[in-house]
């Protein structure tokens, strides 16, 4: 039976490889389709391109990528011409590799032009895409003309200067200002900016060191190998005869002068004397350069560290000067280590800071959203409510030991564990009811200020670090201010509150329903109170109004009783006749005036009555 057993096992551990492998063949044949999909599927797109109309955007992966490669061939010309032009030897025992090598930096420089044509830009914050207008910029822009100057066929001076002369290739050092622009984006989007300054600057002083050991070869060829202690030794020794020796010893005087050690032969002609005076020179812009850049780096860093991290330095001074005890400092000490060691930022809104308002969004959302949206009363609440409330979440670091609350203290803030373990210990500190992990929260209920809670807004618990724990924190301020815009959703949290409060046991139902009418009381009362002032305002504005309507009345009245007055009286002689006449056509436009003034005072009259007649029914309807 164990026989027949032990045959059973073999062949179900051969049955279960057997499907084993052949589920690894169909997912390689999967892989393999997938794979091809992906190729044919690019190829489809680069041919859909319309390469008349194609335009390089220069925000895009394929812009930065273009201009890491383009830093190849313009290190290569800076480096391999003037090798080539003071050591002939190299220059001609690996002539076809260089010609090759220059060919292709050519062919790269000519398609660096095309894609600069293509190029778009920015004008009033929107891509041009114009390839007429890109073709017009470029070419009356000042890179035109020094990338064409970087072209000029200057290979054909071969033909009367001899192939051993590359300097005649000198020209194709103008496209210095595309490497600078490839560096400064390096830098502007490296993780690591600190090291990549300080390895910018190395490369720097590698091809400066490295132009200078070339001239001193040419100069020592000048004055003649081993004429005296200062140039090269003679060549016709075997040991200083080879090529690589050669350079190696170059190179090690130009360090030796660069780096201002001072290890170095006097110099006995006229022209040592001057290339050590320029050496030298140089050498002090080199150190003050290095001494610069590293003091900067250095500078930067510590910077960086007071922003992420509280100024520890600043507060062991504090404790210090008020002799505080030993276990406190030491607790505070521990406190700083663990934030160093585990890279615990505490200013997350210092740093963020100098971005836009959106981007801070944004951020605080993709670090702090999944964190936020397991408390349970924040659950089913609008996204736009969620990221006001990212933005006021403060990150706390709590040690071994340290009591986060304490019950009966006043709430007035809930916490969120990021990371760690919490107790839920009882009064005399041993006791564990609970313990609280990642993704747990507490506090909540107290934030809200929910009528009827038990509690009054009070710790009901005593909550203790395990270990060192990661909690969020949302203050009380902070999340009335937020919810003062969005009254649908206090209304949402309020109601998941009191259900909470009412599986707690902590809600007092009898006097609730007693709270909320008072309230509604209490509304009613003050609404009605600023309707009233508002139509006792009305009214006094109308009354003044109907005043001043009735003294124009007055006015206008008095003066039509004198021209009537002043129209009764006769004249003697032909003036009499004369005055009728004038008194004729006088009297017809006064009568006309007469007429529409007593009509307009009517209808002001009549206006004011309405006004009355409205402001008494507004005041019957309120009250």
């Amino acid at each position: 039976m164990d026989d027949l057993g032990n045959v059973a096992v073999r062949n179900n551990q051969w049955q279960r490889l057997l499907n084993w492998h052949r589920r690894r063949t169909v997912n390689v044949h999967e892989d393999g389709q997938n794979r091809k999909s992906e190729q044919n599927s690019a190829l489809d797109r680069l041919a859909k391109i319309n390469w008349r109309e194609w335009v390089v955007d220069p925000a895009e992966q394929f812009y930065y990528i273009w201009l890491q490669v383009i830093i190849f061939p313009i290190v290569y010309n800076w480096v391999i011409i003037i090798l080539r032009t003071c050591f002939t030897s190299i220059a001609l025992n690996y002539l076809p590799v260089w010609l090759t090598l220059d060919y292709v930096s050519d062919l790269m420089y000519v398609t660096d032009m095309i894609i600069t044509v293509r190029t778009g830009y920015l004008e009033q914050g929107i891509l041009i895409t114009d390839p007429t207008r890109l073709k017009k910029r470029y070419l009356r822009s000042r890179y035109f003309l020094r990338d064409v100057v970087s072209l000029l066929p200057t290979d054909f001076l071969y033909f009367a200067f001899g192939i051993q002369t590359p300097l005649i290739r000198i020209n194709r050092l103008l496209r210095t200002p595309r490497l600078n622009e490839a560096l400064d984006r390096m830098e502007t989007r490296t993780s690591y900016p600190n090291t990549f300054r300080i390895s910018k600057l190395m490369i720097y002083i590698f091809v400066l060191i490295h132009w200078n050991a070339c001239l001193y070869f040419a100069l020592s060829n000048y004055i003649g190998f081993g004429s005296d202690r200062w140039v090269y030794p003679n060549i016709s020794n075997p040991v200083f005869a080879a090529t690589r020796r050669q350079y190696f010893y170059c190179f090690w005087f130009s360090a030796q002068i660069f780096t201002t050690v001072g290890d170095t032969p006097l110099p006995h002609r006229e022209e040592e004397y001057l290339f050590m005076i320029a050496d030298l020179l140089i050498a002090v812009l080199v150190f003050a350069s290095i001494v610069g850049n590293v003091g900067n780096v250095i500078s930067s860093l510590r910077d960086r560290d007071n922003v992420f991290f509280p100024n520890h330095e600043l507060v062991k001074a504090y404790l210090r000067s008020h002799h505080i005890s030993k276990e406190l400092r030491q607790r505070i000490d521990n406190w700083y280590q663990h934030l160093h060691i585990n890279k615990k930022i505490m200013r997350e809104n210092e740093i963020l800071q100098q971005l836009p308002l959106h981007l801070r969004t944004e951020i605080a959302v993709s670090v702090h959203l999944p964190t936020l949206s397991k408390v349970t009363i924040f659950q089913n609440c609008e996204t736009s409510l969620l990221e006001e409330l990212v933005l006021k979440l403060n990150p706390q670091v709590f040690s071994p030991g340290e009591y986060v609350c304490r019950k009966g203290d006043v709430g007035h803030e809930m916490y969120i564990i990021k990371e760690g373990k919490l107790a839920v210990v009882a009064d005399d500190g041993v006791t564990e009811f609970a313990v609280l992990s990642e993704g747990n929260f507490f506090g909540e209920i107290s934030i809200l200020n929910i009528k009827g809670n038990k509690s009054g807004n009070r710790r009901t618990a005593n909550i203790r670090s395990i270990g060192h724990s990661d909690l969020f924190s949302l203050s009380k301020e902070d999340l009335t201010d937020v919810l003062s815009e969005f009254p649908a959703a206090k209304r949402h949290l309020e109601e998941k509150g009191r259900q909470i409060l009412t599986k707690m046991g902590m809600l007092e139902e009898s006097g609730e329903g007693a709270v909320e009418e008072k309230e509604k009381i209490e509304t009613r009362i003050h609404r009605l109170q600023e309707n009233v002032e508002i139509l006792q305002t009305k009214l006094a504005r109308l009354m003044v109004e109907m005043e001043s309507s009735t003294r124009k009345m007055k006015a206008r009245v008095e003066q039509l009783e004198w021209e009537v007055a002043t129209l009764e009286v006769p004249d003697d002689g032909l003036e009499i006749e004369d005055d009728l006449g004038q008194g004729r056509g006088e009297g017809v436009g006064g009568e006309i005036e007469l007429q529409r003034e007593e009509a307009e005072g009517e209808e002001e009259v009549n206006e004011n009555v309405a006004n009355e007649g409205k402001i008494k029914m507004e005041i019957k309807v309120k009250m």
